[in-house]
């Protein structure tokens, strides 16, 4: 399974990434060995995710979220 998710960091910003397991790759985020943006701004913590059969509908759907502004994600992650 392939995860595009989106983190809520302790500065109150968002970030949206994909993943092949989810559980992990929060875990290496909060242990600063996620991406680059997320290390000065821990804890993070998840607040939305959606799974895939494939990689690439995961990515994709990564990209398309990350074109969506903080105010259509947090609609996103709220329903």
């Amino acid at each position: 399974m392939n995860y595009t998710y989106i983190l809520k960091c302790a500065d109150n910003t968002l970030y949206c990434g994909w993943t092949n397991h989810l559980e992990k790759r929060l875990e290496a985020h909060n242990q600063g060995k996620g991406a680059k943006y997320t290390r000065g701004r821990r804890p993070v913590e998840l607040a939305y995710y959606e799974a895939f059969s494939t990689k690439e509908e995961a990515m994709s759907r990564e990209w398309a979220i990350k074109r969506l502004s903080k105010e259509d994600k947090l609609k996103l992650i709220n329903g």
